[in-house]
């Protein structure tokens, strides 16, 4: 029987090469929703040969109690520090084999589903460690020399230990060593030791709450009437009535990351209800014009952050246009990405992504809705 190695450090190159991609996105609220991973390391059955064969102790052969494992899962967290996952798990081939022909050998491999209770211990915003317990569903085909090949289903306990590190809201590595117990590997009960490494992917997510800032419109003095010098007339002529008043400008100004979810353009819940109460205010204004400007921070490229600001400004024309029956004719939009940004020069230092940066530029990414009209008289 060939013999099989593996080498995590390819699997484990790949994995990190591609976090650590993921993790230059914009990283702000903890991210909760239904995650899916897959992982791979390596796998170590302990069993005793001899109970197999009392003659192995004689004979020249080699055994192998190392195999590649994968693994594939998802989760559904039932609280920040609890989740339920279940997946499929492929412990790998073990076995023996002869150096001459005249010697036996024989190879077992199991695979199966797992179901786990997993709780976390937030170290860090992004760190935690973690523990798990749950029940292995498991499949473990064996062939010998000479024999047919036997099959044998069982279920047993399974636990584990780790860390998990979160480079963004969605993406999450993952190390951890797992421990299966294993009715049948080589004819006798035995457990497999796992060390993996795994890349997790969460969906959805919690979102941040809804803050809008309002500039609320104070309307000007009206202009003092200036009376007229009397006329001699059989009918004096009315007063002169008093200038209008300039129109109005209102801003509005709406936090991105109230409105949208991390690095996205469609508008969430909660940014639809503050879109809602903006659109009550307009129905008792004469509306003219409305103009629409995205906002964006200055981590990553100018030409990135333009296109997302005008995505997310179309967006919540869209949505005033065809919710709110505001005629499209008077709604325009356009992006100007980090060229306008609130906060002062060094104010919010540094260049790389890092958490305290990113909040410090909160108030940066924003969506700005100037209104031109006057206020219905009741």
């Amino acid at each position: 029987m060939k013999r099989l190695i593996f080498t995590p450090r390819p699997v484990l190159l790949v994995m990190t090469v591609l976090a650590s991609a993921l993790a230059h996105a914009q990283y702000d609220t903890p991210n909760n929703g239904v995650y899916i991973g897959i992982g791979a390391g390596e796998s170590k059955a302990n069993f005793d040969m001899r109970r197999t064969d009392p003659d192995l102790n004689s004979r020249n052969f080699a055994q192998d109690r190392r195999g590649a494992h994968y693994k594939a899962f998802v989760g559904f967290p039932l609280s920040p520090f609890w989740a339920i996952e279940t997946g499929y798990f492929d412990l790998g081939r073990f076995g023996y084999s002869g150096a001459q022909s005249d010697i036996p050998w024989a190879q077992s491999r199991s695979r199966g589903l797992n179901l786990d209770l997993v709780g976390t211990l937030p170290i860090t915003d992004r760190w935690s460690l973690l523990g798990r317990v749950g029940a292995a569903y498991a499949e473990t085909k064996e062939n010998y020399s000479g024999i047919a090949s036997q099959t044998t289903r069982d279920t047993n306990y399974k636990f584990g230990f780790g860390t998990e590190y979160a480079f963004t809201p969605a993406v999450t590595m993952r190390l951890e060593g797992e421990r299966y117990r294993i009715n049948k590997i080589m004819g006798n009960r035995s457990d497999v030791d796992v060390v993996s490494l795994s890349l997790i992917y969460r969906f959805g997510g919690s979102t941040p709450t809804t803050k809008t800032a309002y500039t609320p419109y104070v309307p000007p003095e009206p202009a003092p009437m200036v009376a007229q010098a009397p006329v001699v007339a059989p009918e004096p002529p009315p007063p002169a009535p008093a200038p209008p008043p300039p129109k109005p400008w209102v801003k509005v100004k709406l936090e991105a990351d109230s409105l949208f979810g991390f690095d996205q353009d469609s508008l969430q819940a909660d940014g639809k209800k503050s879109l809602d109460k903006l659109l009550d205010e307009l129905k008792s204004v004469n509306l003219e014009m409305l103009q629409i400007t995205g906002h964006s921070d200055r981590l990553g490229s100018k030409a990135y952050n333009t296109k997302l600001s005008t995505r997310r400004a179309e967006a919540v024309q869209n949505y005033l246009v065809q919710i709110g029956g505001i005629p499209a004719s008077k709604v325009t939009a356009t992006g100007v990405g980090s060229s306008q940004p609130e906060t002062k020069p060094g104010e919010c230092k540094g260049n790389k992504p890092t958490q305290a940066l990113i909040t410090c530029l909160r108030i940066d990414r924003r969506v700005v809705v100037e209104v031109t009209g006057s206020q219905q008289q009741p």
